[in-house]
């Protein structure tokens, strides 16, 4: 399944982030937006409970990040 994570930052370096974020075997693709949110990514997970273990694990419990939002492809 797919989905698309917009991400909030503390201040940090976005560059650096985006990086680490494109070394993720679930990141298929992520850039850095102007506007109130900082980073888009785009998914690839088997499941609901994979996207959540992946958001909880990887992504949630990082230092720059303030805040997150998770878009599930419906088709």
């Amino acid at each position: 399944m797919q989905a698309f994570i917009l991400l909030a930052l503390k201040e940090c370096d976005e560059k650096q982030v985006l990086d680490e974020l494109k070394e993720l075997d679930q990141v298929k693709q992520a850039y850095v937006l102007f506007g109130e949110w900082d980073l888009i990514a785009q998914l690839e997970v088997e499941n609901t409970d994979e996207l959540g273990t992946f958001m909880m694990d990887k992504i949630r419990n990082r230092p720059d990040i303030k805040l997150t939002s998770t878009l599930i492809v419906a088709k």
